[in-house]
């Protein structure tokens, strides 16, 4: 169970904002024992999620995409797509683990993210 918590109020933030700083106390990165081969033993959690400030010019540009590696296997998805689907707390979810470096530790980081709505 991690020792260290943090809650942060999404109200009238910027996602990218929010999630840069999220990424970094995720990473353990703002403490003494920071260790970049270790999950860092802190748990974030993120407020009023519906709540970030965001244009809707941003929700209607912003794409998603993925690929599954077949021919015509790319799938595009908008920002507002995702929040209708999903909530704000993916949107949230997204840009923290686009953050995480590419590593065996990115999964179990993102375990320690906790989004309410």
């Amino acid at each position: 169970m991690p020792t260290d918590s943090h809650t942060i109020d999404a109200t009238g933030e910027k996602l990218g904002r929010l999630a840069s700083q999220v990424a970094t106390i995720l990473m353990g990165k703002d403490r003494v024992d920071f260790a970049r081969n270790q999950v860092a033993d802190v748990t974030v959690t993120i407020e009023n999620a519906s709540k970030l400030d965001i244009t809707a010019d941003r929700l209607d540009n912003k794409v998603y995409d993925r690929f599954s590696g077949y021919p015509g296997g790319r799938k595009e998805e908008t920002a507002r797509e995702v929040v209708e689907k999903k909530g704000y707390g993916e949107l949230i979810r997204r840009a923290v683990r686009g953050m995480l470096p590419d590593n065996k530790l990115k999964d179990p980081t993102m375990k320690n993210l906790i989004i309410t709505e």
